[in-house]
């Protein structure tokens, strides 16, 4: 799936460019993956567009963990204000669906088929919802980890956008130091930061790493 050729965060910059000329705020439904990335995005994004937060990750293990990152958006939320409004909507936990989504692609490694495929059942979920509540865009947080293909998750999201009919607001949020920047606004606010991204078997190797 990779480009090369494409600069996600310069679409994303051309876009913000068009969208200021309007003086239109656009509603942005933000798949968040954690509240330590949203941090950064929320910074980036706010000054342009209205943006929900939408917390749908039943890929995360276990419950207890799923339900701790859940509730750093409520110290994020309390540790800052943003130049507008951020909303805030979580989805259903529903492991069973997660399971059922990378059936068979268990034992891949990270970043490949399995990764690619909880992409699309997150990015999917996130498009019918903003489909059904009328929003402009939908985008997520995860282009701004170093640990994953922007590349990746940007085609995903332009094929779902295409599947809905919903636009895909493009990025590639590490750019121009996001990672890091979130890095410091995590420490900032006193953010929970994971140490795995999130999956059983994301789990498992980051035990098999402490292991050794």
């Amino acid at each position: 799936m990779q480009n090369d050729s494409i600069s996600y965060h310069r679409q994303l910059g051309r876009i913000i460019e068009q969208v200021t000329q309007t003086g239109v705020r656009p509603r942005v439904l933000l798949h968040c993956c954690c509240a330590p990335c949203s941090s950064y995005v929320l910074d980036y994004l706010t000054s342009v567009f209205d943006v929900t937060c939408y917390y749908f990750n039943p890929n995360i293990f276990p419950e207890e963990e799923y339900q701790r990152r859940r509730d750093q958006f409520d110290k994020l939320f309390s540790s800052t204000k943003y130049r507008n409004d951020v909303y805030f909507m979580e989805g259903d936990y529903q492991p069973n669906v997660y399971y059922s989504t990378v059936k068979g692609f268990e034992q891949c490694k990270e970043g490949k088929d399995r990764c690619l495929r909880c992409y699309a059942l997150r990015l999917l979920m996130t498009a019918k919802t903003a489909e059904k509540m009328e929003y402009d865009y939908f985008t997520t947080t995860l282009t701004v980890s170093p640990h994953k293909n922007a590349d990746d998750i940007n085609q995903v999201g332009l094929m779902i956008s295409q599947m809905t009919g919903i636009n895909w607001l493009p990025s590639d949020f590490k750019k121009s130091n996001g990672f890091i920047k979130s890095i410091e606004l995590s420490r900032n606010y006193g953010l929970y930061r994971q140490s795995y991204c999130g999956c059983v078997y994301s789990f498992s190797e980051r035990m098999k790493i402490g292991d050794e």
